[in-house]
Parts: C-alpha cells; sequence; structure tokens
C-alpha cells in the first residue's frame, strides 16, 4: 500500500475543507473508484492523505477545494406532528460497555443512557427499549409503561402492538396491558381489523387465521395459508390448488383453483398455471389478466410489477404495466421499486461473482428512461421526493431525477439517511450521528470512552476498501510511552486492523470492540469481529477478551488467575463438564464432544465470576454462538491465587 501525502500540496488553502478521489484505469476508463481510509475521529492526528493498493496499474489522484454544501431546507412540519419524535434513540460506549439512551433536538442527553438498545418513538409516544435481552416500552419522560419482560415487542399497529413471551404471543394496548390472556404461535400485526395468527394442528402442522383487536379469535385457525389484510380482503389457501379472498368476515369472494396464486395487489394477484410452471397475474374475479411466461412475478405495486424470464434460477429482471407491456426490459440482475414512480437498476459488480453486490442505475418507473447511471452501490426508497444512497465514497440523498440533492449531509461511507423528526439520522459504516435539516451535525457516537482519570479509551477506524471496516482501541492514560505503544500495537493486530484488505480479497470483514469490565487498573476489552467468504451461506464470528494491566502493559492468561502447580484446568473443565449434564440451557451442545477445556482456555472476568467460553462449531451448532459457562469464584477460590498479579489488578 503506497501513501501520498497531500499536506504540502494543499496548506495555501484558507479552509482545510479538502475531498480526494482515487481512480484506477480498467482498460476502458477511470471506472474503479479506490475508497480511501477516513480519520474522522476525536483527537486523531492522522496526516492528510490518499493511499493506493499494492496492485499494479495505473492510477489517479483528483483533489480539490471541497464545497460547503448547499442548504436545503425541507417544508416546515407541525410541532404536534414531531412531538412523539422529539426525542431520539443514541447508543454512547461507556465503561459499562454499549447503552442507549435518547437525545433531544439539541444533541443533548434527554433520557440517560441505561438500555441494551432502544428504538424512535412511536406516534403514541412510546418507544420500544431492551434491557438484558429482553422489551419493555417507555415514555418521553423515561418511565416505564411496559417493564422489560417480553422477549419481544413489535411497533404499534392500530392501537395494539404484538408481544411475545415463553407462552406465546398476545397483543398489548396502549397502556402495555393484555387485551387477552390467550396466546398463539405466532402473530402479525393488526391490520384492517384483523390480526393473522397462527397454531400447531393435531397432525403437527401449522395453520392459519385472525383475532381482532380485541384477541378475540374471529376466524379460526382452519386454513394452510393466509396474509395479512389489505383493502378490505385477505388471500388464504384452502388446500392444495386451492385458494380464495376472503372478506373479515371470513366470507369468501372468490376462489382459485391454481397450483400457487400470490398476494394481491393492485388488483392483480401472481399464479402459476401448472405446478412448477410459469407465472402469469389474474384479475381478482379469477379471469387471467396476464398469461403465465415469466419465471417469478413480483406482487404488482404503482400499477407495475417487476418480473424475471431467466430459467435455471438465473437473474433476468424487468418491469411490466398491468397489461403485460415491459417497460424496462428484463436484461437486469436486479430491479427494485424505490416508490414515487422510481425504480433501481443492478447489475453485478463482476460479472462471474454476483454475490459479490451490484451497481445500481436510477430510472423512471413509468416511461423506463434512465435517469442516473452514476454507480450507487446501495439505494432505499424514496419518501417525500428524496432517496438515500451510498456510492463507492459518500452516503447522501438523490432526488427524483436521480442526481445528488441539495439536502444535507454527505458522509464518507456506506449507509442509509433517514428523518428522525426535525433531524435527519445517520447510520454509516455500523456508526450512528444525527444532522438538523441545514446539514449541522448535532451528535455523533462518542470516539472516546473515558474510565477514570488518567485512563481512556480512544475509538478509531480502519477501513482499506468497501469491504473491510474495522473499529479498534486505542488506550491511552500509561504513564511509560513505550509500554502505551506496545499495549496499542498489540490491540491492533488483534483487532485485524493492520495489513488486511489492502490487496485483493475474497471476503468481506467487520471487526468492532467494547469495553466489558473496568476494575483498579484490569481493562477487560471484547474483540469481536465478523468475516464473511463471497458466496458462503454464512460467515464466522470472532471473540477475543483482552485483559490488561494499565499500570505495567502485562496481558494476562487464564493460568495467570490460579495458583501454580494448582489443577486448574481439571477444576474447571469438571465445573463446566458438570453444567454441560445439569443445566437444561446447554441441552444444544453436540453429544460426546465437551473434553474439557485447555490450559488456555478463552475466557473473560467481571467482579464476580469467571466465564470460559467456546468458539462456534467447537461443541455446539452455529447457531448457538458462544458457548459461555459462568463459574463463580466462591466455588474456586481454592484454586485463585488472590496475592498474584492478575487477582490484584481488581481487587
Amino acid at each position: 500500500m503506497l501513501r501520498i501525502k497531500l499536506n504540502e500540496l494543499i496548506k495555501s488553502w484558507d479552509n482545510g475543507l479538502v475531498q480526494t478521489e482515487v481512480w484506477r484505469w480498467d482498460g476502458i476508463g477511470w471506472n474503479e473508484c479506490i475508497p480511501q481510509q477516513e480519520e474522522d475521529f476525536i483527537r486523531a492526528d492522522e496526516e492528510l492523505f490518499v493511499t493506493i493498493p499494492a496492485v499494479a496499474g495505473l492510477y489517479r489522484v483528483d483533489y480539490s477545494r471541497k464545497p460547503l454544501e448547499p442548504l436545503f431546507v425541507l417544508p416546515e412540519v407541525e410541532e404536534s406532528a414531531l412531538r412523539a419524535e422529539l426525542l431520539h434513540p443514541a447508543p454512547f460506549k461507556l465503561k459499562e460497555g454499549t447503552l442507549w439512551g435518547y437525545i433531544n433536538n439539541e444533541g443533548k442527553t434527554a433520557i440517560e443512557p441505561r438500555y441494551d438498545y432502544a428504538e424512535e418513538f412511536q406516534a403514541n409516544g412510546l418507544a420500544i427499549v431492551q434491557r438484558k435481552d429482553k422489551s419493555g416500552l417507555i415514555d418521553s419522560t423515561g418511565r416505564e409503561r411496559v417493564k422489560p419482560l417480553y422477549s419481544f415487542i413489535a411497533p404499534f399497529s392500530e392501537g395494539r402492538a404484538v408481544v411475545s413471551d415463553a407462552k406465546g404471543y398476545t397483543l398489548i394496548d396502549e397502556k402495555g396491558k393484555e387485551v387477552t390472556s390467550a396466546r398463539a404461535d405466532y402473530l402479525n400485526s393488526l391490520q384492517e381489523g384483523r390480526a393473522l395468527f397462527s397454531k400447531q394442528s393435531t397432525a403437527g402442522n401449522s395453520r392459519y387465521g385472525y383475532w381482532d383487536a380485541q384477541g378475540k379469535e374471529v376466524l379460526p385457525a382452519v386454513y394452510e395459508d393466509a396474509g395479512d389484510f389489505m383493502d378490505g380482503v385477505a388471500l388464504v389457501k384452502i388446500k392444495d390448488g386451492e385458494y380464495a379472498l376472503i372478506d373479515p368476515q371470513g366470507a369468501v369472494l372468490h376462489t382459485y383453483n391454481y397450483p400457487f396464486v400470490g398476494y394481491p395487489g393492485d388488483g392483480l394477484l401472481a399464479f402459476q398455471a401448472e405446478e412448477n410452471g410459469k407465472y402469469g397475474y389474474l384479475r381478482t374475479d379469477g379471469t387471467i389478466a396476464i398469461q403465465p411466461q415469466f419465471t417469478a412475478a413480483l406482487p404488482f405495486s404503482g400499477g407495475r410489477a417487476v418480473v424475471n424470464t431467466a430459467s435455471d434460477y438465473g437473474n433476468a429482471y424487468g418491469l411490466i404495466d398491468k397489461q403485460g407491456k415491459q417497460i424496462i426490459p428484463a436484461t437486469y440482475y436486479e430491479v427494485l421499486q424505490l416508490g414515487e414512480d422510481r425504480v433501481a437498476l443492478g447489475t453485478p459488480l463482476i460479472a462471474s461473482q454476483p454475490y459479490r453486490g451490484s451497481r445500481y442505475a436510477i430510472a423512471d418507473a413509468v416511461t423506463g428512461r434512465i435517469l442516473s447511471s452514476h454507480p450507487l452501490l446501495g439505494v432505499n426508497n424514496y419518501q417525500n421526493g428524496l432517496a438515500s444512497v451510498y456510492d463507492a465514497q459518500n452516503t447522501y440523498f438523490i432526488d427524483k431525477s436521480g442526481k445528488k440533492a441539495a439536502q444535507p449531509p454527505v458522509i464518507p461511507g456506506s449507509g442509509t439517511l433517514s428523518f428522525s423528526g426535525s433531524l435527519i439520522r445517520a447510520d454509516v459504516d455500523q456508526r450512528i450521528s444525527y444532522y438538523d435539516r441545514r446539514g449541522k451535525q448535532v451528535w455523533r457516537h462518542n470516539g472516546v470512552i473515558p474510565l477514570r482519570p488518567p485512563y481512556s479509551v480512544l475509538e478509531k477506524k480502519y477501513k482499506p476498501n468497501r469491504d473491510y471496516l474495522v473499529y479498534y482501541p486505542v488506550v491511552e492514560g500509561i504513564a511509560i510511552t513505550d509500554v502505551s505503544r506496545e499495549v496499542n500495537d498489540k490491540l491492533r493486530s488483534l483487532s485485524l486492523a493492520e495489513g488486511a484488505g489492502t490487496g485483493a480479497q475474497d471476503f468481506s470483514y467487520t471487526g468492532d470492540f467494547a469495553v466489558s469490565f473496568f476494575r483498579k487498573v484490569l481493562l477487560v476489552l471484547e474483540l469481536s469481529g465478523y468475516r464473511f467468504p463471497f458466496g458462503a451461506a454464512h460467515g464466522m464470528p470472532t471473540r477475543i477478551y483482552t485483559h490488561i494491566n494499565l499500570k505495567n502493559g502485562r496481558f494476562y492468561r487464564l493460568g495467570d488467575l490460579f495458583k501454580p502447580g494448582s489443577k486448574y484446568v481439571q477444576k474447571l473443565s469438571d465445573i463446566v463438564g458438570k453444567q454441560i449434564a445439569n443445566d437444561p440451557r446447554y441441552d444444544y451442545v453436540f453429544p460426546d464432544t465437551y473434553k474439557g477445556i485447555t490450559a488456555d482456555q478463552p475466557f473473560y472476568v467481571d467482579e464476580e465470576a469467571l466465564y470460559l467460553y467456546f468458539a462456534p462449531y467447537e461443541i455446539a451448532p452455529y447457531a448457538a454462538g458462544f458457548p459461555t459457562f459462568r463459574i463463580p469464584y466462591a466455588e474456586i477460590m481454592g484454586l485463585i491465587s488472590t496475592e498474584g498479579e492478575f487477582w490484584q489488578s481488581f481487587h
């Protein structure tokens, strides 16, 4: 990787705002943009530079003054419409870990961070929050309307919210009270006075029916499949080869005798005339509107539908109108309806590796005309004439013309922008920030985690390309310079924030960190990562806990906690083995796979217990994550070296 400093080239410029672009010649033109490392951090001291990968080729560096963003203010919204949105969820990195609270429109903390996760306030003035894997509801004063008791709470719809607990799913009202004691195996949100539910039949199959707003079973679970009500009707499957359109009282309006019938949209339903045959569209009265001719057919929306004509599970998507006429030819890898008469047309970034992602152009859904061919790597739906997008460099809004909108902000990195009351929320490169409508940042995810003077942890970012992103820790306050450098060099290396991602790679990688525990001079950091090989079914997570003595910079291992010569490996192995055998929480462990722990078993500590953990697949299924076993100190005090440096570092 080659670095080119720009400091000398721009030192005479009045303002320090610079925009840079690095382009690579691909044999046809300067078409490949090389993303640049972002160094926008508190107390970050890197010089201004661009990087060129260590791959032979022709590269061009463009640099210029960065113009001030033009002001663009959306029409004012009445205060009453924003009342439930004046507070905005925000994550804070603290020595206790990442906790969520709420900020006001000025970026000031309005509700102290104390939740594991927090969602936007809804129109009824309530917000869903989570603590210790349980969900509850709070109002704008921070008062708990529903204590975090449920395993899940859905957003309110028609005055009701779906909740679930160990007994199943039910509905609550806006006071947090369950409207019925009944439970369903699954329950959708209320739509047009009906909530789709399912329960298992005596044969073990799921059957579907509908509740009303009071939790009464108005339509029993007799359908093999069913959808939500929309425009006064719902599609249900009576049995194989028989579908029906019903009204809210269950009266059958129309019956369709075909192997497959899809959910209605704009008065048309996709269908197959033959088993595993091609798709066409029916009118609601059962007559054929468009003859079967497609290998895939999505529901109509806005008078148009996305269809696929490729065989053998290929991708050749286009857009048709209600007469079946092609608006956009079926030649694209993806076609996404964005609303407001706009679509995104996607083609693979690498033709031989379509799973690497697509580049999108914006087109008019009415005429099919391409409005903007600037390659976008991510697109979202239009709302009030604006859509959030990102390209190889920035995240920003586009307008109905498909061009960059005047509405700021423009943020380096990949993500989305969304309106949150009078603010704009930016979720970019896995970090959240808020801006006012003029593009001024009013709040950002904090880059420094205070511990106690003189110690703190600084967040740094490593992003050599769009598929490699790591946030890594820098510990500040260690008195001895050489020790401080050694500690932080090791943390950067363990975080995989150096050397990687600068050449050709066949995977994506994201890494992050959190303070797991801090007491006296012991700092425990959790370094997490996720490596996803392109084209794989799933990626592989990693987790490392570092136990650092901030006085001398030493990294402790498991054995450092115990007396020399103690048989801690055997004792801990026995304790974990008993937990697996006797605790039903560990029923997921593969039989006969646990053979004991190792001398350097992955672990972490807190003030009350030692925790031992295993990697995915090591002793349990991938879905089990990192099987973790808690061992209170009281159970192993005879083995612990209470006069040893490790124990004394946090006692």
